[in-house]
């Protein structure tokens, strides 16, 4: 289970090298292979490929005619691509999305369970300061059982 945040870096390659707690559960259960991607431009998505894949056979059982899914399936592959783990741990991240999202230097991984979310540290933290969960999300959250 991929859970918590590690402070991470962007080298001027554009590669993300996986912290090492995130590195140790991926690794052995998914292998090397990942896609990168986004759906709004704002963060990066690092899915592990079987996972990824899973949400792919998702998109292909759905409507090809509904324009939410267009849009989504236009979103992932415009700011996709495969991508393979190196040697040192590290993947590239494309640089299309790296400048649609500000991703450079250091940066916040966090774990979403099965897949990774790569945000600019101070865009991150602007987003937490500004989006805050109020009583009324707490309420919200409870009614659905958390």
């Amino acid at each position: 289970m991929l859970r918590g945040n590690a402070l991470a870096k962007v080298d001027e390659k554009g590669r993300l090298k996986l912290p090492a707690v995130f590195r140790s559960i991926i690794e052995p259960r998914y292998g090397k292979g990942f896609f990168v991607t986004s759906f709004r431009g704002d963060s990066v998505h690092v899915y592990p490929m079987e996972v990824y894949t899973a949400f792919e056979e998702r998109l292909v059982r759905s409507s090809h005619v509904e324009p939410l899914v267009n849009r989504l399936q236009d979103a992932v592959n415009y700011f996709g691509q495969s991508a393979e783990m190196d040697a040192q741990g590290r993947i590239l991240i494309h640089p299309l999305l790296r400048m649609k999202a500000g991703i450079s230097g250091e940066v916040a991984v966090i774990g979403k369970q099965n897949y990774l979310v790569v945000w600019n540290r101070e865009t991150f933290e602007k987003r937490l300061d500004a989006e805050p969960l109020t009583d009324a999300d707490m309420q919200e959250l409870a009614a659905l059982g958390f």
